[in-house]
């Protein structure tokens, strides 16, 4: 009997059998050739589009890649490498665009970066409020038509840019349907997202938050229910998750200022507030300082200009006993000249000594400010591949990480 026919491959030494490919196609018809754990090392290492197209390679490879301890590892490694995200309404075609660039740490002087990841673009309705991004997953209210309503209702809306998902939550089990205001959280421990959202009611003392609801993402059948808040408060747009707690800011019945935040553990489900003693400015942005809950601001205007000298920093030093220090950074004389007649808003912090703003209207160049609190350094960044939407805003975000979880 003659042996199986020979592959060489050209200009190398090595014979390949058929019979031995064969052989080795049915072997690993169901593993992959390498350990599974280098495997997905090598997969954590690629950019979250790649990840998509070898989602589609094989049933082998899409297998791998939905396992929760791969997306587990994906974060991970994403957390290592935070990027900007910047978000526009594109209201030609109705649309929520996502863009993602490098962050830079400590940038130099007319340093740049390239924001050409155009991640996804998501159809919104008839708005786009009280956004924000948690471990890669997006929360955004949009107005939707709803059958059997006159006007259009605000509805929370999860997506994911870097797989190009969106899911819209369900309704609500209240007669209310108005004035919605959400939150998304994710819980490191028990690895699960969770919304939370709660209702406005009119009563005598003024507007306050009612009927608070939760609803864990990952669930076969995605349903609401309620959670007993007993802290009466109005809630706001301004929140962060850190650590698996959701911050609010938050004013006290009867006041129509933030003068408190207002804490939800995802674990326990439980409410808990932080009084701040005064009325928080509209520049107030809730900030991760360290693992704990920073509020940093500029002024009562909800802009920051080249007219200002300084930013404050407060930071949660005990919640249960109400206590809080503060940082008071002097901005360099360099300020008002960069800045010059722009109208800026705070983007957040990097780390615990970068300060990072942007334009309210984005101009061409596009760019960024990043004020160094510990070297009092104001850094002007540019940032390309944003030409094509000359003339919108945008809304930028730091530390955002790509997460491959799919929805």
């Amino acid at each position: 009997m003659q042996p199986p026919r020979e592959n060489v491959s050209k200009g190398r030494e090595l014979t390949i059998y058929r019979g031995v490919t064969r052989s080795m196609t049915r072997r690993h018809r169901n593993s992959l050739p390498v350990p599974d754990d280098l495997a997905m090392e090598i997969f954590s290492r690629l950019p979250s589009k790649a990840v998509a197209r070898c989602r589609c390679a094989c049933k082998l490879w899409s297998s791998v890649l939905r396992r929760q301890d791969f997306t587990e590892l994906f974060l991970t490694k994403s957390c290592a490498r935070p990027q900007l995200l910047f978000v526009r309404e594109d209201y030609s075609v109705r649309e929520i665009v996502f863009i993602t660039s490098p962050q830079p740490e400590n940038p130099e002087e007319n340093s740049y970066v390239v924001a050409t990841n155009h991640l996804a673009r998501f159809p919104r309705s008839n708005g786009f409020y009280g956004c924000t991004c948690t471990s890669g997953f997006f929360c955004y209210g949009d107005n939707r038509n709803l059958k059997g309503l006159q006007r259009p209702v605000r509805v929370p809306v999860i997506s994911n840019p870097s797989t190009g998902q969106s899911l819209t939550l369900p309704r609500w089990n209240s007669k209310k349907k108005y004035g919605v205001e959400s939150y998304l959280g994710y819980d490191p421990i028990a690895k699960e997202f969770k919304v939370l959202s709660m209702n406005k009611s009119r009563v005598s003392e003024g507007w306050i938050s009612v009927e608070h609801q939760v609803l864990t993402l990952g669930t076969k059948k995605l349903s609401w229910r309620l959670v007993e808040c007993c802290i009466p408060h109005r809630s706001s747009s301004k929140w962060i998750c850190i650590s698996g707690v959701l911050y609010y800011a938050a004013s006290a019945a009867g006041s129509s200022e933030n003068s408190m935040v207002v804490c939800f553990d995802l674990r326990s489900e439980e409410f808990s507030s932080v009084k701040f003693g005064k009325a928080m400015p509209d520049s107030t942005t809730l900030v991760n300082y360290d693992g704990k809950l920073g509020l940093l601001m500029s002024g009562d205007s909800h802009d920051v200009s080249g007219a200002r000298t300084s930013f404050e920093l407060w930071v949660v030093r005990d919640a249960a006993k109400h206590e809080w220090f503060n940082h008071i950074y002097v901005l360099p004389p360099s300020w008002e000249d960069v800045v010059a007649a722009e109208t800026m808003c705070i983007a957040g912090m990097v780390g615990v000594n970068e300060i990072v703003l942007s334009p309210w209207l984005q101009r061409l160049p596009y760019y960024v400010i990043y004020f160094n609190v510990e070297r009092k350094t104001i850094t002007k960044v540019g940032i390309q591949g944003l030409e094509a939407f000359h003339g919108g805003s945008f809304h930028t975000y730091l530390n955002y990480v790509e997460n491959v979880k799919l929805l």
